[in-house]
């Protein structure tokens, strides 16, 4: 892939260049690393994200500030070799979304100060989202009121930049049909964003901003975030379906400005991710799906473990992480239904990979460092990672992969971003 700016991306598809990114949206340091690394071998720019949620001006639930974020993703660009000048910082989802259950008026407040703080961190790609309702209000807002909302959070995020001295930033507008992170029911069919909604979505915005005198603000949006009619769930993954959106795609043809987001792509087949990028949908979204390779792989170690080094009595960490999840059921609870052995799996396995807000917690720390001093820096045979390791066999027999514990946990990671890297080639 060329090396590009992202403010660029639109023009560069309208010229005829090929033209994608993934966007790591992940504040795991291995999923971080293992993306940083992909890139550094692609030539390619490494587009990491923050959610709301994950990281605001209160610390979010990894307690990280924007600032503490980017300190975080470039002390691992660092220690990886990775060019920062290659490095971009986004920020997911910006809005009132933490503080919904607040008045509007307090919740935009608390918005306004998160957007200006990733503003002043210098996060150059914002995403503004500003779809939901606070307290009192419907679910959802009407367009008029979502993209007035957009401008007045777009207005503090100019305002920082220029006070801390940062390049002013590039927005992506729009929200995705289903809940961030994946759904939460079985799916059979999604419907495709409405080719006049998508077009409608740009418009009020566009009015939107230029009331509130941000027309050099809008000129710099170069995404919409769309539903393309792609999504996971629990056990269910819906591929990208080309036909179905040939309708929403012609519509880049009226709107040369932008290209489309793509949020929930995890999981998709690698022709599927090619063809979301051929169709203009060239930010492609992933998160849940590099936690989800990495807990495999830990999962697979802590095999491998119970072979190489047993731990007597000692639990092992899928039984350690088991305990954690029941005892603090509120990243799960709510999006998780069945009972007994149906529910633990879900636990573990689902593909919206709840589990991954647990890594960060003291005792998970504990459970993987604990795993991997098991383990050590010892070379672990073929034929236990043919057994329990099965995706790295290949790269393991053929050199391209130490047989080492964390060399493996990359690797495996690595290859989830791998069909991303293939997409978004030329």
């Amino acid at each position: 892939m060329t090396t590009f700016d992202l403010a660029d991306i639109a023009r560069l598809r309208r010229a005829g260049t090929r033209v994608g990114i993934a966007s790591i949206c992940t504040a795991h340091p291995l999923a971080v690393e293992a993306a940083l690394l992909q890139a550094r071998h692609d030539g390619a720019p490494a587009l990491i994200e923050a959610t709301c949620n994950q990281v605001n001006q209160d610390g979010g639930y990894t307690g990280m500030t924007p600032e503490d974020f980017r300190a975080f993703v470039e002390a691992i660009a660092d220690r990886v070799g990775f060019d920062p000048a290659n490095l971009v910082l986004g920020g997911d989802h910006l809005g009132p979304n933490p503080w919904r259950a607040l008045p509007a008026e307090d919740a935009m407040a608390r918005a306004e100060a998160m957007i200006a703080a990733y503003a002043a961190a210098g996060f150059s790609k914002l995403h503004l989202d500003t779809s939901m309702g606070c307290r009192g209000e419907a679910p959802a807002l009407a367009d008029a009121v979502t993209a007035s909302r957009a401008a007045r959070l777009a207005g503090a995020a100019e305002r920082a930049a220029r006070d801390a001295g940062r390049p002013p930033p590039v927005y992506v507008i729009g929200t995705e049909v289903p809940v961030p992170g994946g759904a939460t029911h079985a799916l059979d069919h999604l419907e495709v964003t409405r080719p006049e909604a998508a077009l409608a979505t740009v418009e009020v915005h566009r009015q939107s901003f230029a009331a509130a005198g941000l027309d050099d603000a809008f000129a710099r949006a170069v995404g919409v975030v769309v539903q393309p009619g792609v999504e996971f769930a629990d056990a269910d993954v819906i591929p990208y379906d080309p036909a179905a959106a040939r309708a929403l795609a012609a519509t880049l043809e009226r709107m040369p400005q932008f290209v489309f987001e793509a949020h929930s792509t995890d999981y998709q087949p690698a022709a599927a991710l090619r063809a979301l990028v051929d169709d203009g949908f060239a930010i492609l979204k992933v998160g849940p799906g590099l936690t989800f390779a990495m807990r495999e792989a830990l999962y697979g170690l802590d095999h491998v473990a119970e072979v190489l080094a047993p731990a007597g009595e000692d639990e092992g960490l899928r039984a350690a992480m088991e305990r954690l999840m029941v005892a603090e059921p509120g990243h799960w609870q709510r999006y998780y239904g069945g009972q007994g052995a149906a529910l633990a799996a879900q636990r573990h396995f689902s593909y919206s990979d709840r589990i991954r807000y647990y890594w960060p917690h003291p005792e998970a720390r504990a459970a993987v460092d604990a795993l991997m001093a098991r383990l050590g820096d010892r070379a672990i045979p073929e034929t236990l990672i043919g057994q329990y390791l099965p995706r790295l066999y290949d790269g393991v027999r053929d050199g391209a992969v130490r047989p080492r514990a964390r060399d493996l946990v990359i690797a495996a990671i690595r290859l989830a971003l791998q069909p991303y890297s293939a997409a978004c080639s030329a």
